[in-house]
């Protein structure tokens, strides 16, 4: 037999021992014996995104399954015969933790800080839909446990990965627009504006409804919460800005640099006790980064909910996009083009070459790192304040106030009534 240790038995006995796979990958020829073996990977929630999820990590050992609705999920099952299926991550972890490397979370929002949070502390690496999780204190749980344990995480802003988000930075950091001080973030749908149900329909066959609500209080199925309709509620989700910002703001983010603000202010209509506003803006400051000078952004959702720029300088209005305010001109872009403003300026303009190397994918680089070590670009060290940004703004919402806000210590200095809203009490039997 061989003495020669796997690179699965080299990621187990990283993780168990507190070990960076930076170091122990760098410094040991053992991560190269055998480049082809598979992660065993575990799928948590694996019905509608989640499944899209599990496929996309198809390459490897995909050895568990894990849901509460066993009509969602049916089709991943099937994909997938040889899973071991579970309902209760929680049984799944206990039991077959040991022969895991790696989970895949698609649950709904308010589920996955529990999952994610448990898996982490026994040392598997995580790929996290987006928002991270539901509220500003279970992120900066994840980041630091992803942290302490140095584990290899990615959260599912899957367009991240694309060409367009690339060149897009690489005109920012070039100074193609000059500095910039103004960014409008804007998506023109918005959910939310309910009244909770009065009816109490049965629960339907192959649905565990108690799990489904996992640390969430206790209420009555209605089929306006599943399969969808949870992200216009405020116990499961964070309505619209929960749902896209994390994926129209991460541009910003990357091409500027960004991490905590330190002020937040939202305005909307009057807030319902239950469920997110159809309509939204916030506002978020960010301090001055090095050279980079303080930036304002500001998210819109909503049908008529236009930035005045985009008519007072006769911007195109692509719907859902975000638009670069620089000192020399603008930059408008969405997931699929961009386009520097006014183009008349801009027409023999020589672009940067490219520098941001293309993606291989967005879960084929999770894997890839989990297997040699190699950083991913949406790591939680990354994603984490990202997340946090963008819940902070329905905080602001919530409380209808202006928040100053201390990052290090996750205060409202002049908010005392935002601590509500930061975290949560779980239902009794979870844990984070």
């Amino acid at each position: 037999m061989s003495n020669r240790v796997t690179r699965r038995e080299m990621l187990r006995g990283t993780a168990a021992i507190g070990v960076g796979l930076w170091v122990s990958v760098a410094d040991s020829s053992r991560a190269a014996d055998s480049p082809n073996e598979k992660l065993n990977i575990a799928g948590i929630g694996v019905g509608g995104r989640g499944a899209a999820d599990v496929i996309g990590c198809a390459s490897e050992n995909i050895v568990a399954l894990c849901d509460v609705d066993e009509r969602r999920a049916g089709k991943t099952f099937e994909r997938f015969p040889k899973a071991k299926r579970y309902r209760d991550f929680r049984k799944m972890l206990d039991e077959i933790g040991s022969k895991i490397d790696a989970v895949v979370i698609g649950t709904p929002d308010h589920t996955h800080a529990p999952a994610a949070a448990m898996a982490m502390r026994m040392g598997k690496h995580c790929y996290c839909e987006k928002p991270l999780t539901h509220n500003v204190y279970e992120c900066r749980v994840l980041t630091e446990l992803a942290r302490k344990h140095k584990l290899v995480t990615q959260l599912g802003t899957q367009i991240h990965a694309g060409d367009n988000y690339r060149r897009v930075v690489e005109l920012i950091q070039a100074g193609a627009i000059g500095p910039v001080r103004q960014v409008e973030v804007r998506f023109p749908g918005g959910i939310g504006g309910h009244r909770r149900p009065k009816e109490t329909p049965p629960v339907p066959e192959g649905l565990d409804w108690d799990l489904w609500l996992g640390p969430a209080p206790y209420r009555p199925y209605h089929p306006i919460y599943v399969p969808a309709g949870w992200r216009a509620w405020w116990d499961f989700a964070n309505g619209t800005l929960g749902d896209f910002g994390c994926h129209y703001m991460d541009l910003p983010f990357w091409a500027l640099k960004l991490k905590y603000p330190t002020v937040v202010e939202a305005q909307g209509p009057p807030p319902l006790p239950e469920s997110t506003p159809p309509v939204l803006t916030v506002r978020y400051e960010f301090p001055a980064r090095g050279d980079l000078p303080p930036v304002t952004m500001t998210w819109r959702h909503g049908a008529d909910n236009v930035p005045p720029i985009f008519k007072e300088r006769r911007v195109p209005n692509w719907g859902a996009c975000v638009l670069f305010v620089g000192e020399k001109g603008m930059l408008l872009a969405n997931y699929g083009k961009h386009l520097l403003l006014p183009e008349s300026e801009f027409a023999h303009y020589k672009r940067p070459e490219p520098t941001i190397p293309r993606s291989i994918g967005h879960h084929k680089e999770w894997i890839e790192a989990c297997k040699t070590g190699k950083p991913t670009t949406c790591r939680f060290e990354y994603s984490g304040p990202l997340t946090e940004t963008v819940l902070l703004g329905n905080v602001s919402y919530r409380v209808q106030s202006r928040l100053e806000w201390d990052a290090k210590n996750l205060k409202a200095t002049n908010c005392p009534a935002a601590d509500k809203f930061l975290r949560r009490e779980y239902r009794k039997g979870w844990t984070l």
